[in-house]
């Protein structure tokens, strides 16, 4: 299922999912109050909701509150998770972006997946306007996926840690490259070279629906990245060298997970212009339209102001 948050024209917010990709199902509205308002409360007893949905089905789809995708405004899906840490997952993104810096590898990159929080409270949605931070000049996409954990767990290994995945989405970690550059000289971030912006969406897909793209520890899912329509960046999921099974096992160890959290892959192979290098092309600007696209994921724009 693709499950989204979205605003009425009567400005109300509400979770739902989309229906034959034509209408949105507001999920409180269509069972009468049984099921939440918000992706958050259903993803903290998404077990009960979702046997509620798969008995109710018929009479969710074609009662009250079914919507008009032009009806209504997509917005990030999970607007408020609990958490959200980046991992640093492909090998070449991390080698080239290393390389462009004139550094070579990091051994210790061998040794675990690591990660970073970033502000779980400033999540944009698709369409939305991205504001380029004040005294940056060097803006920067990620085209990233991200899981959304849907159960509560800690020490989670990796063999079992698909069990606590509820879903996954397209995200793109907005990156003021300039400012990151400096703070990172002083041993620590990022920070504010991240925590301005980050995009998801346009939907949260159930894991089920990738299981026919699934290669041994990961998926085949194409990944494009264009910029005012160009194609720059391509790439795949299944070239990430840690899985999420193994991110999940990492960022579980002695801490308990939450329904909620977001944990972002990192960024594929040539997906942001610090990779790429800017004689392929320039840092972002005003006016700028970033579209991101990732097999069965959909796509996701954001223009940069």
């Amino acid at each position: 299922m693709k499950f989204v948050t979205f605003q009425k024209k009567d400005g109300a917010l509400r979770a739902g999912w989309i229906k034959n990709d034509r209408y949105v199902v507001d999920m409180y509205e269509s069972s009468n109050g049984i099921l939440p308002k918000d992706m958050l409360s259903f993803l903290e007893n998404h077990k009960f909701f979702m046997k509620y949905i798969s008995t109710e089905q018929q009479l969710l789809t074609t009662s009250k509150g079914v919507y008009l995708l032009e009806e209504i405004e997509l917005k990030a899906p999970l607007p408020n998770p609990k958490s959200f840490r980046d991992f640093y997952a492909f090998e070449e993104h991390v080698k080239t972006a290393r390389e462009n810096r004139g550094l070579e590898m990091i051994p210790e990159w061998y040794d675990i997946p690591v990660f970073y929080f970033s502000n779980h409270l400033a999540m944009k949605g698709p369409d939305e306007i991205i504001s380029r931070p004040i005294n940056c000049e060097w803006l920067d996409y990620e085209l990233e996926i991200a899981c959304v954990i849907g159960k509560e767990g800690k020490d989670i290994k990796a063999e079992n840690a698909d069990e606590y995945i509820f879903g996954y989405c397209i995200l793109n970690d907005w990156s003021a490259r300039d400012i990151q550059r400096k703070e990172m000289k002083v041993g620590l971030g990022p920070a504010k070279g991240k925590d301005f912006a980050t995009s998801i969406g346009p939907f949260l897909l159930t894991k089920d629906e990738l299981e026919e793209y699934r290669v041994e520890n990961s998926f085949d899912l194409t990944m494009r990245a264009k910029i005012n329509g160009v194609l720059l960046s391509e790439g795949n999921l299944k070239e990430i060298y840690y899985s999420f099974e193994e991110m999940i096992e990492r960022a579980s160890q002695g801490v308990t997970l939450y329904p909620g959290e977001i944990i972002g892959s990192g960024t594929v192979g040539s997906g942001c212009i610090l990779e790429l290098g800017t004689d392929v092309h320039r840092w972002l600007e005003p006016g700028d339209e970033v579209e991101l696209e990732i097999t069965a994921l959909g796509q996701l724009r954001n223009r940069i102001s």
